[in-house]
């Protein structure tokens, strides 16, 4: 069930009214077989999958934290590998099995190992991400192991972050979903702005620059490098208004039940270095890493040799984390040598700061990780090259190709208007994504008729220039 659907309209509709009526003992009843309804509504027979790996963590933690030091330790490893291993079993196999096909049979052999027909069930990585640090947290003493199954349960499958997070931690999710939650008309309104801010980046912004991306993204040699390049900067846009537009709206769903999520994006494309970058984008999945795998390889806390090796080990995983594509390891190695560089070079003296130096570095690294995005949207390090070779050697700006931008654009070369204001509506995002979020205040005061005339204004933005296709959120694939 997409987020930018109507049945989710309904669907969130019936469970909120249905949540604040019910007494507080039977909510998580009505949470979690909403959940349950929510997930199989994409591929049914995989909910068993996933209640799976729920019994498993769920036994485990109460195992884990009743055993010695070392039976704990060999608990967490039996958890994190039955986790693992169906992520790697789903997500991975056929991706493994190509490989080696492709290296026997430059030798000449033929593999006798079959392909799987499978598909990746929706979500795996986020809920697998968000299970395992259940386990850890409870082995490390940080989190009681919850001996209520039907919270545990709900923890890993509450349906407003279950597909695409944020990747929440125990201590954050489990005592609010066993607090009583009191109606309160200003959360619930504050709940309804934030989805609709998400709706608006979705199906306004990234849907309708997925049309032109999609279109050049789908044979980059057989466009102008102009298309090629707006492309580029398009999908930089689209993938961050797709995925924090994602991230609103479960954050929105989230706060009209009284449950508060954590922030997933802190505006990244003000980011002044990569580093910065990785503190502002996906922030739960950046911070997993840091907790996860960073520091218990050393951290920042070892030789600078290592430090370096940990970066690369932590870029190349998240690589791996969002697909079984070699353009993924390549994308996640270019962010862990950007990062490893900067580190290497934080002492070099650079011109003191003031407002044209800042606006070069943001600009300078807004196209650092466009150009990175490549790798991650392109089908194959081939067709990545072709974007590359075509932005390079033939970007020409003329009335040819920029028919060609507004023709993959709005389907007739003659809609320059519609064009312009497509373009207008994207910049007026951007502002005051980067207006509210910098001030980190809510749009106008709380209640007053400004902030009443703004989101009836964007509503009707929304349903006027939407691009209503029932488009899936691309972080859906991971």
């Amino acid at each position: 069930m997409l987020f930018n659907s109507f049945e989710f309209l309904v669907f969130f509709i019936v469970v909120t009214i249905a949540y604040y009526k019910l007494p507080h003992r039977y909510r998580w009843m009505l949470l979690l077989a909403s959940s349950c309804y929510f997930y199989m509504a994409f591929v049914p027979i995989y909910i068993l999958i996933l209640a799976g790996t729920i019994v498993i963590d769920y036994f485990a933690g109460i195992y884990i934290e009743n055993s010695n030091k070392k039976r704990k330790l060999l608990l967490l490893y039996a958890s994190l590998i039955a986790n693992i291993g169906i992520l790697v079993v789903f997500k991975y196999y056929n991706f493994f099995i190509e490989n080696i096909s492709l290296f026997l049979s430059g030798l000449g052999y033929t593999n006798p190992i079959p392909y799987l027909s499978i598909l990746l069930p929706i979500g795996l990585s986020f809920h697998t991400f968000q299970a395992m640090s259940y386990t850890i947290e409870v082995y490390r003493g940080r989190q009681k192991a919850e001996k209520h199954f039907g919270y545990y349960a709900l923890y890993v499958m509450f349906y407003p972050q279950l597909v695409a997070g944020p990747i929440e931690r125990p201590q954050n999710i489990l005592h609010q979903l066993k607090t009583p939650a009191v109606y309160k008309e200003n959360e619930v309104v504050k709940g309804l702005q934030i989805m609709l801010w998400g709706v608006f980046k979705k199906v306004v912004v990234a849907d309708r620059l997925g049309v032109l991306v999609d279109a050049v993204y789908a044979d980059p040699s057989g466009h102008s490098g102009l298309s090629n390049l707006v492309a580029t900067l398009f999908f930089s846009i689209e993938i961050y208004c797709d995925f924090s537009g994602y991230s609103d709206i479960a954050i929105g769903t989230a706060k009209c039940l009284g449950i508060d999520l954590m922030k997933n994006f802190n505006v990244p494309y003000i980011s002044k270095s990569i580093t910065e970058f990785w503190q502002r984008w996906h922030i739960s999945l950046s911070t997993w890493f840091r907790d996860y795998l960073y520091i218990p390889l050393g951290g920042s806390r070892v030789s600078q040799l290592k430090i370096i090796r940990n970066i690369f080990i932590v870029f190349i995983i998240s690589g791996i984390w969002h697909g079984a594509n070699w353009t993924f390891v390549v994308w996640g190695a270019i962010h862990g040598f950007l990062v490893a560089l900067e580190r290497l070079t934080k002492r070099i003296k650079f011109p003191a700061s003031n407002k044209l130096v800042n606006a070069a570095k943001i600009l300078f690294t807004f196209l650092l990780v466009s150009c990175t995005w490549v790798f991650f949207r392109a089908r194959s390090l081939t067709d990545a090259g072709e974007v590359f070779k075509a932005v390079f050697t033939d970007l020409h700006i003329n009335k040819a190709s920029i028919s060609d931008c507004i023709i993959l654009m709005t389907g007739d070369s003659t809609s320059l208007s519609h064009f312009i204001i497509c373009i207008s509506v994207i910049f007026f995002m951007l502002f005051m994504e980067f207006k509210t979020r910098l001030s980190d205040r809510p749009i106008f005061s709380d209640g007053s008729r400004k902030q009443f005339a703004f989101y009836t204004f964007l509503l009707f933005l929304t349903l006027f220039f939407g691009y209503f296709k029932n488009t899936s959120f691309i972080y859906f694939q991971f």
